[in-house]
């Protein structure tokens, strides 16, 4: 992490979205919709109620979460000060920069978070120890 990131760093982004009278469609195009190229998707499903996923930080990843389906809340936390993003409209995503701390809970019934990320999976990229992330983003 090269310089301190805050959680006002962290914003909604608004997709595209199409309205048809059969549906709607949002299209996410990488380097235009994107202030990255998505590299990596996956999603998050059957979350139980009461259960938290994340947990952890990025050393260099950003990550764009959106809530395909139903809504749940994204803490931000960039070690001095906390907030919370409810997501809950698929044209809408919340860009998550690197060096900040993400806990997502309060999943509704039947939740879909999904995710668009700059880079591909990287162990070494991850902090999930918080006193550790609490040190680093000193």
């Amino acid at each position: 992490m090269s310089k301190r990131a805050s959680v006002d760093d962290c914003r909604l982004i608004r997709l595209p979205k199409h309205e048809r009278e059969n549906g709607n469609i949002t299209v996410v195009e990488n380097d235009i919709d994107l202030p990255f190229a998505v590299k990596r998707v996956y999603y998050l499903y059957d979350v139980p109620g009461g259960e938290e996923r994340g947990g952890h930080s990025h050393k260099q990843l950003y990550q764009l979460l959106v809530a395909a389906g139903g809504s749940f809340d994204v803490i931000l936390d960039d070690g001095i000060s906390t907030r919370t993003v409810t997501l809950n409209r698929p044209s809408y995503g919340l860009l998550i920069v690197p060096g900040i701390w993400r806990v997502l809970n309060n999943f509704s019934s039947g939740s879909v978070c999904l995710v668009l990320t700059s880079d591909y999976y990287e162990e070494s990229d991850y902090i999930r120890d918080y006193q550790e992330f609490k040190e680093i983003s000193r």
